[in-house]
């Protein structure tokens, strides 16, 4: 088959770009240098990902894959073990080959490049610090391979080390720092060197909640700083939407769906997606037509749609989230159950309500609303346009 020509949509902040089946084949032409790849609007993407995936004989890592990376984004790869995610940052930084598609950086093609020739940074959960180096020395290290000036390397370590606030340490050695102050350490030896694209495989997985929390607004500072393209992985769905410019969801070795944190959440558009990003509430059915909104008739209830649905199909499954439903009646829509469980999470609590049918629901109580008692029946409810339908 041939190789199908790259496709991608013109320049905009946020890319809604689709997985799509992409006829290619692995060309294993060496070209004596990457030529740049032809653009209708003469602004490429920072990194375009054409087609590219990855069988380990029968079994399918990563199908073949559209994606385009905006110059200066911060793109989270989301999802659970097995979905691709790791085997997509390993095909863009060249530490697996792939057995289809091409890869694009700045509009040429690097598929064939080296990995330690495509500008790329890394930086991984384990920190991989010289234990025989100073912090300084570690830093320092990605300059010296290439040869930086010593009066410009040391400029450089030195700023890079301020960067992460850790310019006080710089004479230590790894052992004498804490885990958070290791990955800092980790990421100043990563952006001293100033690569177009940084990629980050779960560097915050080995740390503990509160130093996650603190880390995830020390990259995005860096981030902000820098303005460097950073691409990003982790199954941490809380982590994605606090950091992200977009989010790319992954499953099954494909994209499930890619947009904003808030389009995501919102607007799910798949009942993997609904229940994979958040804690959802889904209630499956079949449509009602009659005056006024379809319905959707559920073992709990008829539900009003929201109004931007087209009720085409047989059915589907609608997607209510938490902080959505209110205790008591009035609501278009609503469902009652008995309380089975109550969670005191200190800025909420959680009340887990079962329906019937093997069906629970979860409700979310802001300070101050009165906290229903175990056993006890509670009705709750919702507005139609504060849902989300999925086929």
């Amino acid at each position: 088959m041939r190789a199908r020509a790259p496709v991608y949509h013109g320049r905009s902040t946020h890319r809604e770009v689709a997985v799509t089946a992409t006829e290619t084949t692995h060309s294993t032409t060496t070209h004596s240098a990457p030529q740049p790849m032809p653009h209708a609007d003469g602004m490429p993407p920072k990194l375009l990902v054409d087609g590219l995936s990855k069988q380990y004989g029968q079994v399918t890592a990563l199908e073949p894959t559209q994606l385009a990376v905006e110059k200066g984004e911060f793109l989270t790869l989301l999802g659970p073990s097995g979905s691709g995610k790791t085997t997509l940052l390993q095909l863009v930084c060249g530490l697996v080959d792939r057995s289809s598609g091409r890869l694009f950086i700045d509009g040429v093609d690097q598929s064939d490049t080296p990995v330690h020739q495509r500008d790329i940074g890394l930086v991984f959960q384990h920190y991989a610090l010289f234990p025989h180096l100073t912090v300084a020395e570690n830093v320092a290290f990605p300059l010296k391979m290439r040869g930086c000036a010593p009066g410009e390397l040391g400029r450089r370590v030195k700023a890079a080390l301020d960067m992460v606030h850790l310019g006080h340490l710089a004479d230590r050695f790894p052992r004498a720092l804490s885990g958070g102050q290791q990955q800092r350490v980790a990421l100043a030896r990563c952006f001293v060197y100033q690569p177009s694209i940084i990629l980050m495989d779960e560097p915050l997985g080995a740390l503990d909640k509160k130093l996650r929390d603190h880390m995830q607004i020390e990259i995005k500072r860096l981030h902000r700083e820098t303005g460097t393209t950073i691409i990003y992985v982790t199954h941490d769905q809380e982590e994605a939407l606090a950091m992200s410019d977009r989010i790319c969801l992954m499953n099954h070795a494909r994209i499930e769906q890619i947009g904003a944190p808030h389009d995501i959440y919102m607007r799910p558009r798949t009942a993997f997606a609904a229940d994979f990003i958040g804690i959802s509430n889904i209630f499956r059915g079949e449509f009602v037509h009659g005056d006024g909104r379809p319905r959707l008739s559920t073992p709990h209830g008829l539900f009003v749609l929201p109004e931007a649905v087209t009720a085409s199909g047989k059915g589907g499954a609608l997607v209510v989230r938490p902080e959505h439903l209110r205790v008591g009646a009035g609501a278009a829509n609503s469902i009652t159950g008995t309380v089975t469980e109550v969670v005191y999470a200190g800025s909420e609590t959680r009340v887990i309500a079962d329906l019937g049918a093997g069906t629970q629901a979860i409700l979310r109580l802001w300070p101050g609303e009165p906290v229903p008692r175990l056993g006890e029946p509670v009705t709750a409810g919702w507005d139609a346009d504060n849902a989300a339908f999925v086929p």
